[in-house]
């Protein structure tokens, strides 16, 4: 082999390996590699008292519970004011690849990673990626962490936001009974059929013409890690034949439903995903009762509420 050739093999594997680290997920082994680069940034949102006790090296602290709402209803974005100071506290801007990393506990788990990557990408973000498998698959590589807390310049981004990445209760409403529109509910089967709600839900049931596909459709079996591209867009096509014109995810908060999202958009590569991140917390403490499926009967919700006291 020339030296010329040998050239363009290494410039192709290097192609290859630069497209392959570019994507909306990275590995332990992935990251490792960029962690020492000044333009990548490793966002730990785990809480600080965790962060505290050993984090990949690198990594700035920034908890799941700034990127959320009231405890009313923790799925409602902070103001933009609030978010922009986060996000520049964190040295963010459009040069920097911003890397999120969550605990990697479990699979509801991955919907904080999710909805913090949908919140970057919200403002105008693009260079985004989640650890896959988290702090968890990061350990179980045998990698190293410390504890020193990491300070960073802060940025002087402004964000620009990304309306068509977003739902509000508006948007939801007008896309009811909508021939082009599929709204999918992210929670468990049991939350779609009414059979419980989350506490922050003033009634059980799904939005109306609403569709389940469960968070935790997109981890490989046994397993806290999301599937591939490849992989996601199987289960896409098993849930629904064909992709809608336009999709809205949502759950309770906001959270589950991030997975879907993340994974419908930039896993499955569909078009036109939104997330509704106020979620049912939002649609059913609305002033006026907005339209459900799925709601049990007067009577069935008064012996849940009793049985709920006497727990």
């Amino acid at each position: 082999m020339t030296f010329l050739s040998r050239f363009f093999v290494l410039l192709l594997a290097c192609s290859a390996s630069a497209a392959t680290l570019a994507g909306p997920l990275v590995t332990s082994s992935e990251l490792d590699a960029l962690r020492q680069d000044d333009n990548v940034r490793i966002i730990d949102i785990r809480p600080v008292d965790a962060y505290a006790k050993g984090h990949i090296p690198g990594a700035v602290s920034a908890p799941y519970a700034a990127w959320r709402g009231p405890a009313a209803s923790p799925g409602e974005l902070p103001s933009v004011g609030k978010l922009t100071e986060l996000v520049r506290s964190l040295g963010l801007d459009s040069g920097v690849r911003a890397i999120v990393v969550s605990s990697g506990e479990n699979t509801s788990d991955f919907g904080a990673a999710a909805r913090v990557y949908w919140t970057l990408k919200y403002l105008g973000l693009t260079d985004l990626s989640i650890l896959n498998g988290g702090v968890q698959a990061w350990a179980d590589a045998g990698l190293p962490q410390d504890e020193q807390v990491v300070q960073v310049a802060a940025s002087s981004y402004e964000p620009v936001l990304n309306d068509a990445l977003i739902a509000t209760q508006a948007d939801v409403q007008a896309s009811l009974d909508s021939p082009t529109t599929r709204l999918v509910d992210a929670r468990p089967a049991n939350f779609f059929r009414g059979e419980v709600k989350a506490p922050t839900a003033s009634v059980p049931g799904t939005i109306r013409g609403a569709v389940n596909l469960e968070h935790d459709r997109w981890f490989k079996p046994g397993s806290n890690q999301i599937v591939s591209a490849e992989e996601a867009k199987k289960i896409a096509h098993d849930a629904f034949e064909a992709p809608a014109d336009e999709t809205i995810s949502f759950c309770n908060t906001g959270h589950w439903a991030a997975t879907d999202w993340f994974a419908l958009s930039e896993l499955a590569g569909q078009e036109n995903v939104r997330l509704y991140p106020a979620s049912l917390a939002e649609w059913t403490q609305a002033e006026q009762s907005l339209p459900m499926d799925n709601v049990p009967g007067r009577g069935s919700q008064l012996m849940d509420k009793l049985k709920g006291l006497l727990n």
